[in-house]
């Protein structure tokens, strides 16, 4: 998603997953989030510091608005992307360290390259394909996961019933065509860290 902003907003309002509320009633929306594993307060506070965090790029920024992918589960911000400085990477670690919510920042945030539109739209193609085969797999409930693709490297969020269910979903990530990497933040059901959550 490196292309202009208003592209951008359009694209997020259509296809984003973390964007589920611009797009749908405030009931499906809480339908969604009810149905979902972290369940309806912990949506309502990830999509809180989704926003916030927009809108804190959006004011550095307009660059870093559009660079910069957002997933949140939980109150783990994963941050990915590239960015043309490490002063503009060390600011947006910063920034999501300081919204209000956040206990996690990850950082996926590469220097230096610059994708263009073939390229964004090449991941836009991966992360649609991939959630489409969760989405048709009886075995996975693909509301839980999240999927960003930034230069044909797939970074999974969610929270996974079991390791079976978990290897499907990667199994699934790997098949897909163009992807290069996967990267996995997916945390089992049972984790004992997300008590409390």
């Amino acid at each position: 998603m490196r292309w202009g902003t208003g592209l951008l907003l359009g694209l997020l309002l259509l296809t984003s997953g973390g964007c589920t509320s611009l797009v749908v009633g405030a009931g499906a929306t809480a339908g969604v989030a009810a149905m979902q594993e972290r369940g309806f307060k912990n949506s309502v506070n990830d999509n809180a510091i989704t926003a916030n965090l927009w809108r804190k790029y959006l004011e550095i920024d307009e660059k870093m608005f559009v660079d910069i992918d957002i997933e949140v589960l939980e109150g783990e911000v994963l941050l990915a992307g590239y960015v043309p400085t490490a002063d503009v990477e060390m600011t947006a670690v910063q920034t999501a360290w300081q919204t209000d919510g956040v206990k996690r920042v990850i950082n996926q945030l590469k220097v230096g390259k610059t994708l263009g539109i073939i390229d964004s739209a090449s991941d836009l193609l991966i992360s649609t394909r991939i959630k489409t085969a969760l989405m048709f797999d009886s075995r996975v409930y693909a509301i839980n996961y999240t999927i960003e693709t930034v230069d044909g490297t797939v970074y999974l969020m969610g929270i996974a019933q079991n390791k079976n269910e978990l290897n499907r979903v990667i199994s699934h990530v790997r098949a897909t065509s163009y992807v290069k990497k996967v990267v996995s933040y997916v945390r089992l059901k049972n984790d004992p860290t997300r008590k409390g959550t």
